[in-house]
């Protein structure tokens, strides 16, 4: 089993108790303000569109995304936000990307750099590791949800270029073009989503162990839980014994 992949399927897990203590919504309206800069039309802004859609999964009021809409194009005040992405490096080399949204870079930089020195990692210069990851749409269902004869002809069909086993899930990965299409694929057959992003994907998965795997952890659980951060990527790899440990 990936490792990597199963600390995705536990962040959506851990997304829908943030969705109950209203820390999904901040980050999602920050996310539709920013995306709104590009228009506020999304019928012809994707990224707006895949924003609201995450919005209404969490049940988000119209009302709120509809300001979030007009601070974002500057209809209203208060739309002034900084998209940043950190690069870095976690506890024995693992690669890390944090996208954060925040009205005040300089203290996120030391906060973001401290808790990165706290949990044995770095920052890094831009573009250090970038290169490890892709685009892509990952789509995760819950396992029970589906068969894999009932995904593998429909979502390939839709546009998607991969369909992986996790055993308690299942993952689709497509080209971010593809990702609406897949949703709207899956939706027609009624099968529900757990988790439906357009994310930084590893390339390849670096192996961590012991105190490298705990610390690893405690660092993407810190990033995680920053107000002003939107996602956290890394390439890391541990076994399942070691997240059983660290929960």
């Amino acid at each position: 089993m990936s490792g990597h992949s199963k600390w995705a399927t536990i962040k959506h897990k851990k997304a829908a108790t943030d969705a109950k203590r209203g820390k999904a919504f901040t980050r999602l309206i920050k996310e539709i303000q920013i995306a709104a800069r590009s228009g506020g039309d999304p019928d012809g802004n994707p990224r707006l569109r895949t924003a609201i859609t995450a919005a209404k999964n969490v049940s988000m009021p119209s009302d709120n995304i509809k300001k979030a809409i007009m601070r974002g194009t500057g209809e209203l005040e208060g739309g002034l936000i900084d998209e940043v992405t950190f690069e870095g490096y976690g506890p024995g080399g693992a690669a890390v990307l944090v996208d954060v949204a925040t009205d005040n870079r300089n203290r996120t930089v030391s906060e973001i750099r401290h808790m990165f020195s706290k949990n044995g990692g770095n920052l890094g210069e831009q573009g250090s590791v970038a290169w490890m990851f892709e685009r892509k749409s990952q789509i995760i269902l819950e396992h029970d949800k589906a068969t894999e004869d009932q995904l593998m002809d429909l979502v390939l069909d839709a546009g998607a270029d991969d369909l992986k086993d996790e055993v308690d899930s299942w993952e689709i990965l497509a080209a971010p073009e593809a990702h609406e299409a897949v949703l709207a694929a899956l939706a027609k057959a009624k099968i529900p989503t757990a988790s439906a992003v357009v994310a930084m994907v590893p390339k390849n998965l670096m192996k961590l162990e012991g105190k490298n795997a705990a610390s690893m952890l405690r660092l993407v659980e810190a990033l995680e839980d920053h107000e002003d951060v939107q996602n956290v990527y890394s390439n890391f790899d541990v076994d399942e014994s070691e997240l059983e440990a660290f929960a």
